[in-house]
């Protein structure tokens, strides 16, 4: 089984985040230029929580709050549910499935090593699959390695 290292090995280490004092509308205006779904929010150097775009959605559009006015530490989630890179991507899964949510960061002895999404952990078990078919396929043609 894959491990988030192998993951983050695919789609890089980069990562994303905002101070927990910006606005709500830095937070999405950030997450549109860079094409992502959630932003980790860091405050001195530590992971404080997590905003995304269902946070925006339910917590401030919602309840008929201004993006300009509300900071980001208002509508953050945290604590944050984080995975190591030697997690496996069954652990992810499980982790996305059972409390809902569609990023995890990745701490590594104590510091942000990346984040990956449902979408990563998808990709991932869908290559997995792909390969297994492909063995299989071999095998049963009689073109598989003895």
């Amino acid at each position: 089984m894959d491990t988030v290292r192998s993951m983050l090995r695919y789609k890089g280490s980069e990562i994303f985040w905002l101070s927990p004092e910006a606005t709500v509308y830095q937070a999405v205006a950030m997450m549109a230029e860079k094409g992502v779904g959630a932003l980790l929010v860091v405050s001195g150097g530590d992971l404080a929580g997590i905003v995304s775009e269902r946070d925006y959605a339910r917590k401030v559009i919602l309840r008929g709050k201004h993006s300009h006015e509300i900071s980001v530490r208002d509508i953050m989630t945290s604590p944050v549910i984080t995975v190591t890179p030697d997690h496996t991507v069954e652990d992810c899964m499980r982790l996305i499935t059972d409390h809902r949510i569609r990023h995890l960061p990745v701490v590594e002895s104590g510091r942000l090593a990346g984040m990956i999404s449902v979408g990563d952990v998808v990709r991932s078990i869908i290559s997995a699959q792909a390969h297994t078919i492909h063995q299989l396929s071999s095998y049963i043609g009689g073109t598989y390695p003895a």
